[in-house]
């Protein structure tokens, strides 16, 4: 008998077949988008350091919040994008130095910040999936990143809350101050340390805390080292622009007003919870 050569075309492909099914197989998941992306809130406080608190870490701090999110790049690394927000503020008639007690300057503001950048794991992290026969629990982490916020220093005067950028109280975008008005909108760079666990597979829990670099002075509404004449501004910007520029008790002229030589700084310490937005795809392994 003749077999056609057409059907003889199959016979390599058939046995093919029959090794693969004979060898075994199980379901595997492979890695996408959704499966290394997480979004987490975060709960916490937020206070600054700068002229009207030089030195005291968590000192009239406030509570703050954030939302991020994080694509997992691989086990040693992290991209991260963060929306915080949050409020700081300051007391002079609260300090221990008599001299910025007799200054009796204060000020709040709301911090709106957006930032990305990378965290970076001590130990390999393995979220969602196993490592072998252990799985990692747990891991520290270092935080870089950059970004912008929107801050608005104001006061309060006789009950009422008064905007500090508007006024000009060391003379901005008058003859008696050679620099224009500062923006509302100022660069930042958070720097933070942290630790972080995985809890089930599908949420980790993270406590950190991150410290802001910024590029400006005028977080608290004070740079100038000295006061400017308060009679030349209250004729140019206004009556309580120059009340507002010295509000020493002492009414000293040439008293101290702030430090012209650094910046202003803010922080944010808070605990995180975050849930990864999807699974991997399945796909059949060889055993």
């Amino acid at each position: 008998m003749k077999i056609k050569r057409k059907h003889t075309a199959f016979l390599p492909l058939m046995l093919g077949l029959f090794l693969f099914l004979s060898s075994g197989k199980t379901l595997a998941q492979q890695a996408n988008f959704f499966s290394q992306s997480e979004f987490g809130i975060s709960i916490g406080q937020m206070y600054y350091i700068g002229d009207l608190n030089p030195y005291m870490p968590f000192n009239h701090n406030q509570w703050a919040g954030s939302l991020m999110y994080r694509y997992n790049l691989h086990s040693r690394m992290a991209l991260r994008i963060n929306y915080t927000q949050g409020s700081v503020k300051a007391f002079d008639y609260q300090s221990n130095n008599p001299i910025l007690v007799n200054r009796n300057l204060d000020f709040h503001s709301k911090i709106k910040e957006i930032a990305g950048g990378v965290e970076f794991y001590y130990a390999p992290f393995y979220f969602g999936r196993k490592n072998g026969r252990k799985q990692m629990q747990g891991t520290a982490y270092l935080l870089g990143q950059i970004g912008m916020f929107y801050m608005n220093p104001c006061t309060t005067v006789n009950g009422e809350e008064v905007e500090l950028r508007p006024l000009g109280t060391e003379g901005q975008g008058t003859p008696l101050n050679a620099k224009g008005t500062y923006s509302n909108f100022q660069l930042c760079i958070p720097l933070g340390a942290g630790i972080k666990a995985q809890v089930g597979k599908n949420f980790t829990f993270s406590m950190e805390l991150a410290i802001r670099k910024t590029f400006t002075d005028y977080l608290d509404d004070v740079k100038s080292a000295n006061y400017v004449d308060a009679s030349i501004l209250s004729a140019t910007n206004g009556e309580l622009s120059g009340e507002l520029s010295n509000r020493s008790l002492d009414n000293a002229r040439h008293g101290y007003r702030g430090n012209p030589t650094t910046k202003d700084w803010y922080v944010y310490a808070g605990g995180m919870v975050s849930v990864r937005l999807g699974r991997g795809r399945k796909c059949f392994k060889l055993r």
